[in-house]
């Protein structure tokens, strides 16, 4: 049957009417007159008015056009597609959002199905990111390449600050990449960059000024550039210049080899010259820190981690041990740890045990510490022996020790043993009616090389025995109350006692005889138990059950135990009793304590408590106490407080209210600082004094796209709070 050409276009003019009354066309590909998806994936477009031409295949809109293809939104005031390549042109307030990016400018040329496209006179926003440039080339839906213009995270039409380049490229939510950069504060030209390499994903800038003073380096300025080379290598430069030391540089890496674990790098180094010296000491000191720290998950079973500290230091090989790098030049690194390891270890993890090797090399002579060349542990936690009701715990482990006294130091101090200790240890856990019960015996065998002398010595025996006993009782309660406030609906009362007794005789071979390296060789004669008390209140609050009050007490007592050097015995005591306390009566308020006392003295060693009240988000206030018996005895105070969404001040004291030794009656610290949104800026003005150190005060600001980076303005009247310094690092 054939169809005449008047009868096809009165089809395709009564479409074209029910096009233009609906405001909506869908556009789909074909070829050889085969229909590719028209259901699955049209492009929808919508419009105040909307025309089919057939003969250039082309549908065109105008009055607030919206299209909506594969994820893509394109909203301008008139547009033309072509309905076969998918080829379209948009002009008057274009904007197109697709995957973390938003574009916009007068006029685009767009392809719906590759996802390429020019905007001319053009923005975007890629989070934390906006920019303005001349146009915006989409490369793919990955990826676009913004040409003559700036990128900021400043959201202003006059930004606080940009970045303008010639080339921006954007990779949303993954990277931004710029090349022969122009830093500007407003529009002011501040500095130039070779390129800007920043990750999505890092929320750090790359940037980072500390300038201040201070009693020891007088001014000074700290500088480290963060650098991305690849998506699995980046790092920082360091340059800082100390005007009473002088010049210092470095740089870090991190890595990550993709197959062979990650890892990072640290160099830093200065040919230090104090401004002062003493009369004979030499005008320059070289000091330097080398750090290296690797991680390599070999397989789901098997790991291996090294570290790696290299400390070259003449100002403390000649003047002493009161000098040290890292804490002169990296005092957090000193907090966390004074003296680091170098070291290489590996860990196998197998069905019921697991297989530890180390070597552990002293790389710095200014320390004592024990070498191990090597160490080796062999583990099995408790298996079941079979079908009986008998367990099975193992350890055994062989190491060549080395203790190395810190130079400088006679050599005759050092000492050396090759060591072999095997532990074995089985249990038979029961329930006696209500109670878990766990009698055990074990022994340990160790192979010394030598003894104190170095004369040779025969194998150490030690024989263990003992049980473990624990329970619970619980009571529940239903009570309903609103008793002064506090939210209880229902109480579970849980009690949970436990005791562990154990006992070891005397070793065949006494620790005095012993050279000493770890808790292994200072075991001696023991039989004592540990007892431990926990009661719990619990109670159920937005129905989730809440800890509504815990409260555990533990000690032990010693029926009998030999010091093992001097071998002074002791018998029938308690040692020390632990409390500790944690207490939730409202959701707003919690109470934690705890505190140790003597039984044998009579007397508290220490107690402290702290109150913590959270009102509200960002609205908090702390009460607390420190007691030590032969140390502070102090009174801490704290608080944040949200006056404003743009305005927030936080206080913190110290107040010692008793006299000792190495600290005075009075308030001995205070801090306070007032915090204020600038838009894209977040700046912190804080003041610090503390007794006998002096006053500092601080300007902090902050990027809000990058919270963790700080900029500080630092001036100290006498000496820096602890770690200011060094921000950058």
């Amino acid at each position: 049957m054939s169809i005449s050409k008047a009868k096809i276009l009165s089809i395709v003019s009564l479409a074209a009417l029910i096009f233009l009354s609906a405001g909506r066309f869908n556009i789909s590909a074909s070829e050889n007159g085969q229909t590719k998806n028209i259901a699955d994936q049209p492009v929808i477009v919508d419009g105040g008015t909307v025309e089919y031409f057939t003969e250039r295949n082309e549908v065109t809109a105008t009055d607030n056009v919206t299209v909506d293809f594969k994820g893509t939104k394109l909203r301008t005031d008139r547009l033309s597609v072509n309905t076969i390549t998918k080829d379209a042109v948009a002009e008057g307030n274009v904007r197109i959002e697709d995957k973390g990016a938003i574009m916009q400018g007068d006029r685009i040329t767009y392809n719906f199905n590759t996802k390429k496209g020019i905007v001319s006179n053009s923005e975007f926003i890629s989070e934390p990111y906006f920019g303005k440039t001349e146009s915006i080339e989409r490369v793919s839906d990955t990826e676009f390449i913004a040409y003559n213009g700036f990128a900021t995270t400043c959201g202003f039409n006059n930004p606080h600050y940009r970045i303008g380049s010639k080339k921006v490229q954007v990779f949303p939510k993954d990277k931004i990449r710029t090349k022969n950069d122009t830093f500007y504060i407003r529009n002011t030209p501040l500095m130039h960059l070779p390129f800007y390499n920043h990750s999505l994903k890092d929320p750090l800038i790359h940037v980072q000024l500390s300038p201040g003073k201070s009693k020891d380096w007088g001014p000074y300025m700290l500088s480290a550039w963060r650098y991305n080379l690849a998506d699995n290598l980046s790092g920082r430069i360091y340059l800082d210049y100390r005007d009473a030391l002088g010049v210092a540089e470095g740089f870090g890496a991190n890595y990550n080899t993709l197959g062979l674990g990650k890892g990072d790098f640290k160099f830093y180094y200065t040919q230090e010259r104090p401004h002062h010296t003493l009369q004979g000491q030499p005008g320059e000191f070289q000091r330097y820190l080398v750090r290296s720290r690797h991680k390599w998950d070999i397989d789901e079973k098997t790991n291996f981690t090294s570290e790696y500290y290299r400390i070259g230091d003449s100002k403390r090989e000649l003047l002493g041990d009161e000098y040290n790098v890292l804490k002169d030049y990296f005092p957090r690194e000193y907090e966390l740890d004074s003296q680091p390891l170098s070291y290489a270890l590996l860990h196998r993890s197998f069905s019921a045990s697991s297989f530890d090797a180390i070597v552990q090399k002293r790389t710095n002579r200014w320390y004592s510490q024990t070498e191990k060349l090597p160490e080796a542990k062999y583990s099995m936690p408790s298996i079941q022996l079979g079908s009986t009701p008998f367990y099975l715990e193992s350890i055994s482990q062989a190491a060549n020790f080395n203790k190395k006294e810190a130079v400088p130091s006679d050599s005759s101090e050092d000492e050396s043993v090759n060591r072999f200790d095997s532990f074995n240890k089985v249990s038979l856990p029961v329930k006696l009616a209500f109670i878990q019960f766990g009698p055990f015996a074990g022994i340990r065998e160790t192979y010394y090389s030598s003894e104190t002398d170095d004369s040779s010595i025969s194998p150490r025996t030690i024989f263990y025995t003992g049980a473990e006993a624990a329970t619970k009782f619980y009571r529940i309660f239903d009570v309903k109350s609103g008793f002064l406030g506090m939210d209880i609906n229902g109480l579970r009362h849980i009690i949970t006692p436990k005791a562990s007794y154990t006992y070891n005789n005397d070793p065949t071979v006494p620790g005095s005889r012993l050279k000493q390296f770890d808790s292994i060789d200072a075991i001696a004669k023991n039989n004592s138990v540990d007892l431990e008390l926990s009661n719990k209140l619990q109670t159920k609050r937005n129905d989730r059950s809440v800890d509504f009050l815990d409260f555990r007490v533990n000690t032990d007592y010693i029926f009998y135990d030999v010091e093992p050097l001097t071998q002074v015995e002791n018998s029938g005591r308690f040692s020390d009793i632990y409390f500790d306390l944690e207490f939730l009566p409202y959701s707003w308020l919690r109470l934690d304590s705890d505190a140790t006392y003597n039984p044998k003295q009579d007397y508290l060693s220490n107690a402290n408590y702290n109150f913590n009240f959270r009102l509200a988000k960002e609205r908090s206030i702390g009460i607390g106490q420190r007691y030590q018996r032969k140390g502070g005895k102090e009174i801490t105070f704290n608080t944040e407080w949200r006056l404003h969404p743009k305005w927030k001040f936080s206080v913190y004291e110290r107040y010692q209210f008793a006299e000792t030794e190495d600290l005075k009656k009075g308030l001995n610290r205070q801090e306070y600082t007032v915090s204020r949104d600038l838009h894209c800026w977040l700046l912190d003005v804080a003041y610090t004094q503390e007794k006998d150190h002096g006053s500092t005060v601080w300007l902090i600001f902050r990027l809000k796209a990058f919270p963790e980076t700080e900029i500080n303005f630092t001036s100290s009247f006498n000496q820096p709070q602890s770690g200011s310094q060094a921000e950058s690092y």
